[in-house]
């Protein structure tokens, strides 16, 4: 007669083993009182830093808080600053010119003290071109086919897109002919040599494009970026005030355009004595149009950034990494690993069961806190008069749910070094050695700016990228570098690098593990 038994439940299963290890964790008294403190610190420090942070912009005799950011189409905060020769353009149509010259001026570190060291030429995203816009309205929607500096023709629209054109420069010699061209929410831009044979830069969309639109020529042209080595590493970063002149002519609109010509200088600011601070200007004669505008239109990348209440995550780390640690070593010290490997024969997947426990903890502490400072600290800037730069909701919970990730990473690695190590000091040590400091490095002025990227693109530090709320423009010029709060690698990239050595340390712990005794 044949007989059925019932092959009993391995005593190793991995549910019951990763059930386990939370008994563990959550019955030692120390490792909870301490991962609370690291939620707490990472609370206390971010509130007690951005309260710190106090900003003012003058208005006459007295200080007040400083003015929100422009906001452009996409929610971002923007720059939104040119001088704009316009005439409103119902319905469908364009605006055709020819552009003879682009010239420009640069102010130069000063030569003689007391004196003005202005220098002809162009930076190299200084724009003159033609424009179809939403409204005179600062942050409202447009495109523009536009001459740059030192990019060639440019189509740009709604501040963070850019197509390009022709490469080169214009001159009298060799001008060029710009055009845009409307139809219904479709903007379509071209540019010719000869005014006969046109090549198409592309075609983008403006949603909600109201009928009456404003189309007309403008010049505009950012300030001149100069990076200098700091005393003792980093690097500082100044911009100086620039100018752009375009010359139009032969200057032809399609479509129903009405009233005439009219100049705004589009973002202008007003000092305390009621003048223009930088103004643009333009000149007509006949059909010619000189137009000469200063500032940008493009995102902006300056200001305080949403991740910086965020300040307290190293510190919170640190307490983190001993708790991973010590959820290790201490049974080896006490001896009582083996019992763990009774309760699970296979080592690799006790190890993995302690690891995931472990960054379930972590990810589950850490989470709470990081929003909870995210939030209230964002709040507590704003309060404190810091115009602090927009970001999406989508950016917002990368933010929050990538930095609680980077938590449970780092403790998972932390883990795995205590487990190759057996030592608790040294594991701790090398931890903090690894994720903790060369973020440090990167973001003081201690190392050169080339030195801060390399070790954030090679070293657990990577990670942190994944905070960085305002990304790099192709088209905006800027300070990219840790100081200033851009990390090498795009957000999720640089938390794959301590994925990836978490992995590589835990599978080089189960080496060890299943090689030698316990």
């Amino acid at each position: 007669m044949t007989t059925h038994t019932q092959r009993p439940a391995a005593r190793g299963g991995f549910g019951r083993l990763l059930r386990a290890e939370w008994i563990k964790f959550r019955t030692v008294r120390g490792w909870v009182v301490a991962m609370t403190a690291a939620a707490l610190v990472t609370v206390l420090l971010g509130l007690l830093s951005a309260a710190g942070s106090h900003a003012s912009c003058g208005a006459g005799p007295v200080e007040v808080a400083c003015p929100p950011p422009v906001v452009g189409p996409g929610g971002e905060a923007v720059d939104d600053k040119f001088f704009f020769v316009h005439r409103p353009l119902a319905g469908d149509g364009g605006i055709t010119v020819r552009l003879t010259s682009m010239t420009g001026q640069i102010r130069k570190p000063g030569v003689t003290p007391g004196q003005r060291n202005v220098v002809p030429g162009l930076v190299p995203w200084a724009k003159a071109g033609v424009m179809i816009k939403e409204s005179t309205k600062q942050g409202s929607a447009y495109a523009a086919v536009m001459m740059t500096g030192a990019h060639g023709v440019r189509m740009q629209h709604n501040f963070t897109h850019d197509l390009a054109g022709r490469a080169g420069g214009v001159s009298p010699q060799s001008p060029r002919w710009l055009r845009l061209t409307r139809s219904g929410d479709t903007l379509t831009g071209s540019e010719s040599a000869d005014g006969t044979n046109w090549t198409r830069i592309g075609t983008v969309t403006l949603a909600g494009l109201p009928q009456t639109v404003q189309a007309g020529l403008f010049a505009t042209s950012p300030g001149d970026l100069t990076v200098t080595q700091g005393d003792l590493g980093g690097s500082v970063a100044a911009a100086r005030f620039t100018e752009a002149t375009g010359e139009f002519d032969q200057v032809r609109l399609q479509g129903s355009a009405s009233g005439g010509w009219r100049n705004d200088d589009i973002g202008v600011t007003v000092g305390p004595d009621g003048a223009e601070h930088h103004p643009g200007r333009a000149g007509q004669s006949g059909g010619t149009f000189s137009v000469t505008g200063v500032g940008d239109i493009a995102p902006a990348i300056e200001g305080p950034t949403a991740e910086r209440p965020l300040s307290g995550v190293p510190a919170g780390l640190i307490l983190v990494i001993v708790v991973a640690v010590m959820f290790i070593t201490a049974e080896y010290r006490h001896g009582l690993i083996r019992v763990t490997l009774l309760a699970g024969p296979r080592r690799g997947r006790t190890l993995a069961a302690k690891a995931l426990a472990l960054g379930l903890v972590t990810f589950a502490a850490a989470l709470p806190a990081v929003a909870i400072t995210f939030a209230a600290g964002g709040r507590i800037l704003r309060d404190n008069g810091n115009a602090v730069l927009p970001v999406s909701l989508l950016t917002q919970a990368r933010i929050v749910v990538g930095t609680a990730a980077l938590f449970a990473l780092a403790a998972v690695l932390s883990l795995a070094l205590g487990a190759l190590l057996r030592r608790s000091v040294a594991a701790v040590i090398t931890a903090i050695a690894v994720i903790v400091v060369p973020h440090v490095l990167a973001t003081t002025s201690v190392l050169p700016d080339s030195a801060a990227q390399w070790l954030l693109r090679l070293t657990p530090a990577a990670g942190f990228a994944v905070q960085q709320s305002i990304p790099q423009y192709a088209h905006v010029l800027g300070h990219y570098s840790p100081i200033a709060g851009f990390y090498p690698l795009p957000p999720w990239a640089g938390l794959a690098v301590p994925a990836g050595y978490a992995a590589l340390a835990l599978g080089l712990a189960v080496l060890r593990l299943r090689r030698r005794d316990a």
